[in-house]
Formats: C-alpha cells, sequence, structure tokens
C-alpha cells in the first residue's frame, strides 16, 4: 500500500471556507498551513478558493456556485488535484470527485500521503498502513460506482459476496492483522527501553516543524534528518547526549499539527511512548511563527490525550534569529498595538515570564544561547539523576563547578 516513488511536482487548488466558528484571519492561517503541506507532498498551489458559510455544504462542502468557479479554473488552467482543508466524507468526495473531474484530496488524505513518503522504518510503515486502511474502510463504496451491486431475478438469488462486501473484508482483516504487527513491535521496543537502565530520558516535543531535529543534531551530534518541511521526521530517534560528565537519553519524536486525522492520532500513539516513560520534556517552540500560541495549544491538547502533561516541563522558544516583530511607526495613531508588534524583551514579560526559569530563548540553527540551554537541561537532569542514585550525586557537581 505504500509504495516510495518520485513525486513530480502537481498543480493544485486549494479549497476552504470561512464560519462562525473559524473566521477569515484563522481560515487563511490553515490554507497557509494546507499550503506547505501541499508543498511538503510534492504539489504546487496554484490557487485558493475560499467562501464564507455557516456549515459546510452536506452535498459538495461548499455551494453549488463556488464549486463551478472551482470547476471552471480546473478546467482552464489544467489543474490535476483539489484540496480540501477539512476532513471529507465518502458521499462529499464522491460529489466533488464526479464535478470537479480531477483528484480529490482532503486534509487527511494529504498527511497521510506524507507520512508514507516520510516512513523509514518497518514500524513507522506498519503505523502509517494501518490509518490508511482505517480512513479508506468507510471510502470503499464510492470506489465501485461502476459496478452494479448484486441484484434480485432469476439465478441471482443465494448466497454470495458483492465486490465491495468482499473488499470491505479484505481491508478489515488487513487492519486485524496490521494491530497485531505493530503490538509485537511495541514489545520488542518495551524491551530495548527496559534495557536502557535507570539513565534519564528528556524527549523533545513540539509543533511539527520548530526545529526539533536541529536541535537534537546540535546537542547529540548525530546525524538525524532535518528539512524545512512539515514532518521531516517520523521515525522515533533516541541518542545518549551527555553535558560536561553527566548523561541521559535524548528522544526527537514525530511533530503534532492542528486538526489531526483521528487514525494518525491513534496509530502513533505507541510511537509516543518515548514521551510517556520520560523524566523531563523540552517543548519546542517556534516564535518566529505568527501563531505560535495556538501552536503550544495544540501541543499541549495532545500531551493531555497521551496522559503526559503533568510532566516536568521546559519551555524552549527556538529560532530568535528568524523572529521579527511587525514594523509600527510612533507616529502611527490608527493602528492598534498587538502582539505581533512584541519584541523579544517584552513577550519575555507577558505569559513566558510567569514559567519560573523555565522559559529559553535559543536558536538552534545558529546556537543562540545555547550554553543557556545546557545549563538548564544540565540541573534538571542533575536533579533527576540524583533524586534516582543519592549515593553518587557527588558525581555531578554544580553546571559552574564543572570543567570542559
Amino acid at each position: 500500500m505504500i509504495e516510495r516513488k518520485d513525486i513530480t511536482l502537481e498543480k493544485a487548488v486549494l479549497v476552504g471556507i470561512v464560519t462562525k466558528d473559524q473566521d477569515e484571519a484563522k481560515s487563511k492561517e490553515y490554507l497557509d498551513e494546507l499550503e506547505f503541506l501541499t508543498y511538503t507532498a510534492g504539489g504546487d498551489v496554484v490557487k485558493r478558493f475560499t467562501q464564507k458559510m455557516d456549515m459546510p455544504n452536506p452535498k459538495t462542502f461548499i455551494g453549488t456556485g463556488k464549486i463551478e468557479d472551482v470547476r471552471q479554473f480546473i478546467e482552464e488552467h489544467d489543474i490535476g488535484t483539489a484540496i480540501f482543508d477539512d476532513e471529507l466524507s465518502a458521499a462529499q468526495e464522491r460529489n466533488i470527485s464526479k464535478i470537479l473531474n480531477c483528484k480529490v484530496l482532503d486534509r487527511t488524505n494529504l498527511i497521510l500521503d506524507i507520512f508514507a513518503q516520510r516512513a523509514q522504518t518497518s514500524y513507522a510503515r506498519t503505523q502509517v498502513e494501518l490509518a490508511q486502511c482505517e480512513y479508506l474502510l468507510p471510502r470503499l463504496r464510492g470506489m465501485w460506482t461502476h459496478l452494479e451491486r448484486q441484484k434480485g431475478g432469476i439465478g441471482m438469488r443465494g448466497p454470495g459476496e458483492t465486490e465491495i462486501e468482499t473488499d470491505r473484508r479484505i481491508v478489515r482483516d488487513k487492519i486485524a492483522l496490521l494491530k497485531e504487527r505493530i503490538k509485537t513491535i511495541d514489545k520488542q521496543m518495551s524491551v530495548q527501553r527496559g534495557n536502557r537502565g535507570a539513565m534519564a530520558r528528556v524527549a523533545l516535543v513540539g509543533y511539527t516543524n520548530v526545529g526539533k531535529s536541529t536541535l537534537m543534531n546540535v546537542i547529540s551530534k548525530s546525524e538525524v534528518f532535518a528539512e524545512n518541511k512539515l514532518f521531516a521526521t517520523l521515525d522515533t530517534t533516541v541518542r545518549k547526549v551527555v553535558i560536561k560528565n553527566l548523561p541521559f537519553l535524548l528522544s526527537d519524536t514525530v511533530g503534532f499539527i492542528r486538526k489531526l486525522p483521528t487514525q494518525l492520532v491513534e496509530s502513533f500513539k505507541s510511537t509516543l511512548d518515548e514521551v510517556r516513560e520520560a523524566d523531563l520534556l523540552l517543548h519546542i517552540v517556534d516564535i518566529s511563527h505568527p501563531n505560535f500560541e495556538e501552536h503550544i495549544e495544540s501541543v499541549n491538547k495532545i500531551l493531555g490525550e497521551i496522559k503526559s502533561s503533568d510532566k516536568s516541563t521546559i519551555m524552549v522558544f527556538n529560532k530568535i534569529d528568524a523572529y521579527h516583530p511587525e514594523p509600527l511607526d510612533h507616529d502611527d495613531l490608527e493602528t492598534e498595538r498587538t502582539k505581533r508588534h512584541y519584541s523579544l524583551d517584552e513577550w519575555k514579560r507577558t505569559w513566558m515570564g510567569k514559567v519560573g526559569d523555565n522559559a529559553l530563548f535559543i536558536s538552534a540553527l545558529n546556537k543562540d544561547n545555547l550554553e543557556d540551554f545546557k545549563k538548564r537541561v544540565y540541573e534538571e537532569v542533575r536533579q533527576i539523576h540524583i533524586t534516582r542514585f543519592p549515593y553518587n550525586h557527588f558525581l555531578y557537581p554544580d553546571y559552574d563547578e564543572n570543567q570542559e
């Protein structure tokens, strides 16, 4: 099911809606993210379509007039793919495909496609395949519209199975098989985690594309794949790191994203065992992103789902080199000053200053403030270590007392 292919740039259009729960600004932000997802998957966004609606149209997601505009644009510009920002039902997908006469994807399908490209290990590939099967199962009906369902009549009565029923059974069997395979791999990984001894464990968590893998490479001097694309890392990587003379295990996990498909949350919960078993979480945040506060909320929500929200956490604000507040002229009396105009020092005086000394501001790429970062992590891990091994606390003096 997951075949690796060379991806050529496909021309695509994006479709989103503005509702009472999702205003124009939020809709634009979601479409920006969807465009980045499309680019990551190997697509080139030619145009965006949005429509104000109270709720999505149950038949075609957007109104009949707007979908006709989309159809005309696709026809005139030879577009191969239409991507919708929300998850489409099987009926919506079928109806839209008939009207647009091109490939129709929703956000879930797009994320699954990226995961299929990025999965390297057999474990990640199995998890993605399970998510794909669970996504596919309710949509099988639309794939058999060219076949008539079994009809009654002379010679047509009696036992038998229609094509769609056969396929549903095959997919259900496949899902059961993949779940068993994941259980087996989970047991193996649990044994591996147990064999790591009582060393302190630190996990990097955060939204996708915030620089977790780059920070991992800098701190552990390893070569974890890092790229300015969404979901560059799918496979959990664990490295032994030594700061001064204190060893601990550092793990890099899959990034989170808003509107994450439920199938993927379920499939990747076992991958997040590294987070569950960590003694300390480093919550990495891309402060250069205009909506990083929403990203923090999304990550905290998923941490709550995997019962890890009560763990000791250090907030690490990364990419300070790329942070540029929106300029505001002092003589401008009309424009209201908002968070977008805050300098880094002003941000530090907001709620960030209320999380104790937990908030750190670094640039993993330019290695800015890494010494402060190492000192803070060392102190936290040292505390975990001497609590676990009280008889050898003298081995790990205060950070400043250590010699390089």
